[in-house]
């Protein structure tokens, strides 16, 4: 399962994916971390120390190797140089699986051992002042996109992305690459805003849309989500003494979480396994295949040189492992 974390900057979403990261695993489920925020704090909410952090492997760094693997022997692909972050796989393309390993991982991902379980985690890299006037964030989670677009997952196999903040999510077609979308909204008019403009964007690509309020002190912020947010909330946490240690360097064992939020990450765990049957793959690829040719009139066909719409593969449709071998 495909899953990401959005909301407005300071909404807390971070510290929640992390706590849901870190109850997947408890539970023993295999999971990916992914920090495609600007603000690069989920290793850190995950354990790390700002050293570790800061050593994590870049995915932007490393996209040229990304796209050499996933290009396999696909014959659509003239070279991995015109493979941009929307290109979608296609016979003879290597796919990526949650349980593995593969080249891409070895360079990319760093193992964090959360409850016992070692949690792969991919950052994007920070965005550097060397990246000013050169380069936009955007650019730097293209890697995250193309891998999305060739990961398969199954039930009980988690791709947990902390995505970048606000409307940003929208700047290409990641938001649709997942099977769930959190949006973490505090109870105020800003953060509402930020649902509501996230609701109207995703409304025509079948966005499964759940709002966590986060930083609710009461029953008149409660309800006040409520009226706000209507069907799409699904529960609301407050403060938390345990979350507030961790902020602060002083990190407590996982199983002395408050009761009711370790209850919330059991309810946002069932949301997203209820997800699972509603999966469509022919309109996730459909989707992918959409953005693509957008991208490429839009711009990429004038940098690469080349028509992209040819890398459009219409017979392929993306599906969850069956246990075929990848392409040597």
């Amino acid at each position: 399962m495909k899953i990401a974390f959005v909301g407005k900057g300071g909404s807390g979403k971070t510290t929640l994916s992390s706590l849901f990261i870190r109850h997947l695993a408890a539970a023993r489920v295999p999971v990916i971390a992914v920090d495609a925020d600007i603000n690069q704090h989920l290793a850190t909410a995950l354990g790390m120390d700002e050293a570790e952090a800061a050593a994590l492997p870049s995915l932007g760094a490393r996209l040229p190797l990304v796209k050499d693997y996933l290009r396999g022997t696909n014959p659509r692909i003239a070279s991995a140089e015109t493979m941009i972050k929307t290109t979608p796989p296609g016979e003879g393309s290597r796919l990526l699986r949650v349980v593995e390993d593969n080249p891409v991982y070895a360079a990319c991902a760093r193992p964090v051992l959360l409850e016992g379980e070692p949690v792969r985690l991919m950052a994007t890299g920070p965005f550097a002042e060397s990246d000013l006037g050169v380069a936009c964030y955007h650019s730097k989670t293209g890697a995250v996109e193309l891998c999305l677009n060739h990961l398969v997952d199954g039930r009980e196999e988690y791709v947990v992305v902390d995505m970048t903040a606000g409307s940003d999510s929208f700047a290409s077609g990641m938001f649709t690459r997942f099977d769930l979308t959190f949006l973490v909204a505090e109870p105020t008019r800003k953060g509402v805003a930020v649902y509501r403009q996230y609701k109207d964007y995703a409304r025509d690509y079948g966005i499964a849309l759940k709002v966590v309020g986060n930083k609710v002190q009461g029953p008149d912020d409660a309800a006040f989500l409520a009226d706000e947010v209507g069907e799409d909330l699904l529960l609301t946490v407050g403060d938390s003494a345990w979350v507030r240690a961790m902020e602060k360097g002083r990190p407590r064992r996982f199983d002395l979480l408050e009761a009711d939020q370790r209850q919330a990450l059991k309810e946002l765990h069932a949301a997203a396994d209820e997800t699972y049957e509603q999966r469509d793959w022919e309109r996730y690829t459909r989707q992918m295949v959409h953005f693509h040719l957008k991208n490429a009139e839009s711009w990429a066909n004038a940098k690469t040189g080349a028509d992209l719409a040819a890398q459009v593969d219409p017979a392929f449709v993306l599906a969850e492992p069956s246990g075929a071998p990848q392409p040597a």
